[in-house]
């Protein structure tokens, strides 16, 4: 049986949950008492299967608490961005149906206007409730540490970070499912792809808000492994952590191995890595040489793939697979990928045009038809709005997001090639590259950077930048100019938020 209440009788004290800041731990027997416990509280708020209820707290042990309380009571959880505005939550709440809010103290100062956008939605803290709020805790003391009778598997209905607009939920049907079942793309991908087992220990380095991160660190205790969470993601405490854990798995974005290549090798170099068995990295295109720099230093443990929420098809690339075809974020494992023109026409091996699972599988944004509709070229056949193609192995190679597409002069440019140039550079720590209005072209190229050194922005580090990227991509891919920033709009998951440095040029 996969799920953490088998897992309980068997190995009552081995940890589940561990902080990596903190040292707070949560055994399988004490998470099996807690989330008896809150799936008992929800019953008593009236929250029945197929119910909603949403989120908003830090990493922190009770977010797993509530997660699997509302998994075992076949109860749907939304977990929102903790970066969201006051306005941005009540719309999400409200739209994925939560009649309960679940916060953490850190956003009590949040609780008035959500009161008042919220109406009847009742607010609960797992810290000393405020004003307007009611006290988790103390609604746990209150119910008994047994099941409830009527268990099933609940679900996440998680929302995207907004990169190009709006936050949209996938909207997800009640099933009578047991408690121990898991999703055949979780069991597909992380279990037999990627090893997490029983004597694994998984290291979280994300928000949990976001879907890979929750749905990994659930999969790994639906198996029986430990889980260590990192409160926020550090470079070198990363490192450090894989060293004092025997960290076995981990899951990974780009940035973060920016990041930690852009250590001093002294600091990179002196931590024991070698319990690595495999490291998962997905949410954004990886810079070839990046990854060639990451497999040179870690061996060919990277498991990369490329999916989404809505959960209606996934690639993967073994680190060998992924030398043989570089760039490449794998071969599908659920029906083939159909790569259409703008007629919805299919083109041929090679050819650039909007990426689609031919899986079968369907999804609804919710409250949200014309969108729904948008993603899907027939039943089972739906997009994730990316633009790639196929070589002649059947690998996929992503070139960018369709909204971001430049058309400069009647020529389609893809930016993300010329933002995996740019971050490169050794003076570059973060890049983003979209198109900005050219009265004669339509649009030109413009790049934003962050620096290593923000000292050295200027004219001469532009046109070192920009000659840079010149002397190794077609010019018309190269930025005419270049704007400098202290900080790029990045999620804590890694994904940049172009859209929001994109209006910024745009009237």
């Amino acid at each position: 049986m996969d799920h953490p209440s088998y897992h309980a009788q068997q190995t009552p004290d081995k940890i589940a949950y561990q902080m990596a800041g903190s040292g707070k731990t949560l055994t399988y027997g004490e998470l099996d008492r807690i989330s008896n416990q809150g799936a008992q509280g929800l019953r008593h708020l009236g929250i029945g299967p197929g119910g909603s209820i949403a989120l908003l707290m830090e990493n922190r042990l009770e977010f797993m608490e509530i997660c699997w309380s509302a998994h075992r009571a076949g109860v749907f959880y939304t977990a929102i961005s903790r970066y969201l505005q006051p306005d941005e939550i009540s719309y999400i709440v409200q739209d994925c149906g939560a009649k309960v809010l679940i916060i953490s103290g850190k956003y009590a100062d949040q609780v008035p206007a959500l009161k008042s956008a919220l109406g009847d939605v009742a607010i609960y803290c797992v810290d000393a409730p405020p004003e307007g709020c009611a006290d988790w805790q103390a609604l746990l003391t209150q119910m008994p540490a047994t099941p409830i009778a009527d268990q099933y598997a609940g679900a996440d209905v998680l929302y995207s970070s907004g990169t190009t607009g709006r936050p949209k939920g996938i909207t997800r049907v009640f099933a009578d499912n047991p408690i121990d079942y898991m999703m055949p793309l979780l069991n597909l991908l992380a279990v037999q792809m990627c090893g997490i087992g029983a004597d694994s220990t998984y290291l979280s380095p994300a928000p949990l808000y976001h879907a890979a991160p929750l749905r990994f660190v659930m999969t790994a205790a639906q198996v029986g492994a430990t889980v260590i969470i990192m409160e926020k993601f550090d470079p070198e405490t990363f490192l450090a952590l894989i060293e004092k854990h025997h960290v076995t798995h981990t899951q990974l974005v780009p940035t973060m191995f920016v990041r930690m290549l852009k250590l001093p090798d002294a600091v990179r170099l002196k931590y024991d890595i070698s319990s690595l068995q495999a490291a998962v990295h997905a949410a954004a295109p990886c810079p070839v040489e990046i990854k060639r720099q990451m497999i040179d230093w870690w061996g060919p443990i990277l498991i990369e793939y490329y999916a989404g929420s809505e959960a209606n098809g996934v690639t993967l690339a073994t680190s060998q697979e992924w030398l043989e075809h570089p760039g490449s974020v794998g071969k599908s494992l659920m029906g083939p990928i159909r790569i259409l023109d703008e007629d919805r026409q299919e083109l041929p091996q090679g050819r650039i045009g909007a990426v689609y699972f031919d899986s079968g599988i369907s999804f609804n944004y919710r409250n949200d038809p014309e969108k729904t509709a948008s993603a899907f070229v027939r039943e089972g056949v739906s997009t994730l709005g990316d633009v790639g193609y196929l070589d002649a192995d059947g690998y996929l190679f992503l070139t960018d997001r369709a909204a971001y597409t430049i058309i400069s002069g009647g020529v389609n440019i893809y930016p993300q090639e010329t933002e995996d140039m740019l971050v490169c550079h050794p003076a570059v720590s973060d890049v983003a590259v979209f198109g900005v209005p050219n009265e004669d072209l339509g649009e030109e190229v413009k790049a934003v950077v962050q620096l290593e050194d923000p000292a050295q922005a200027g004219p001469d580090m532009e046109a070192d930048l920009i000659a840079y990227v010149r002397e190794r991509l077609s010019h018309i891919k190269a930025p005419r100019s270049i704007d400098f920033r202290q900080d790029m709009p990045r999620t804590e998951t890694g994904k940049l938020m172009k859209r929001l440095l994109k209006d910024e040029y745009w009237p």
